[in-house]
C-alpha cells in the first residue's frame, strides 16, 4: 500500500489536469487504489501503450498509433475540404460529431499576446506548405470565438488568401469565448453548415 507521501504526489498530479481539482483528484487516485488489481492495472497498461505507441501525424498533427494518420490515409475522404482546428480535442470533437468528411490541420495552439505565443509557436507553416500544393479548394477556420481564435483566424486568413483558395469560418452560432470541444454536435452542425466567407 502506499505511504501518505505517495498518494499526495498522486493528487498533485492530477489536479494539475485540466478541469480538475484538488478535490477530484483525490477521487481519482482513492479509487485507482481501492480497485488496484482491476481498473488501476488496465490504467498503468493502457498508459504504457499510449506512451509507447501513439505518434503525432506528420500531415495534420493528429494523434494515432500510425503516421499519417487514419484520418490523413483514408482515400475516401475529401481532400479538397481542410478543417483547421486549434487543438487535437477539437478535431475530435468534430469527428465525433460525424458529419465532416473532409481532411484536417492541427495548428497547436492560438496566438496570445497575454501568454507569448507567437506565430511561430503553432503550426501556420505547415498549413502554408499543404495549400501551396493546389489539391486544396476551401480551408474551414474551426477556431473557437474568443479574442485569441480570431486573433489566429485573421492572421492565417492574411497569410493564406494568396493561395487562391476558399477560406470559410464557422458560423457565429457558436456562443463567443466558448470552446469547440464543450460544444453539443447540434451546435456544431448548424456551425458547419452556416459557415461563410472571410
Amino acid at each position: 500500500m502506499p505511504n501518505v507521501g505517495e498518494i499526495e504526489r498522486l493528487v498533485s498530479y492530477f489536479s494539475r489536469f485540466p478541469g480538475m481539482g484538488s478535490r477530484s483528484a483525490l477521487r481519482v487516485v482513492l479509487h485507482l487504489l481501492k480497485r488496484k488489481n482491476t481498473v488501476l492495472r488496465t490504467v498503468i497498461s493502457s498508459l504504457s501503450d499510449l506512451y509507447n505507441n501513439c505518434k503525432v501525424c506528420e500531415i495534420c498533427g493528429n494523434i494515432d498509433v500510425i503516421t499519417p494518420c487514419a484520418i490523413c490515409s483514408n482515400k475516401h475522404r475529401d481532400s479538397s475540404t481542410l478543417c483547421v482546428v486549434e487543438g487535437i480535442a477539437d478535431l475530435w470533437t468534430i469527428e465525433r460529431a460525424g458529419f465532416y468528411n473532409g481532411k484536417y490541420h492541427v495548428l497547436g495552439n492560438k496566438l496570445s499576446a497575454v501568454e507569448g505565443i507567437t506565430p511561430d509557436d503553432i503550426n501556420i507553416s505547415g498549413l502554408y506548405n499543404r495549400l501551396a500544393q493546389g489539391d486544396i479548394k476551401e480551408v474551414i477556420m474551426a477556431l473557437s470565438a474568443d479574442l485569441d481564435g480570431q486573433t489566429t483566424l485573421f492572421f492565417i486568413k492574411d497569410k493564406i488568401e494568396n493561395l487562391g483558395v476558399k477560406i470559410t469560418t464557422l458560423s457565429q452560432g457558436i456562443p463567443i469565448g466558448s470552446d469547440l470541444e464543450y460544444l453539443d454536435n447540434g451546435t456544431i452542425l448548424a456551425a458547419f453548415s452556416q459557415r461563410r466567407g472571410i
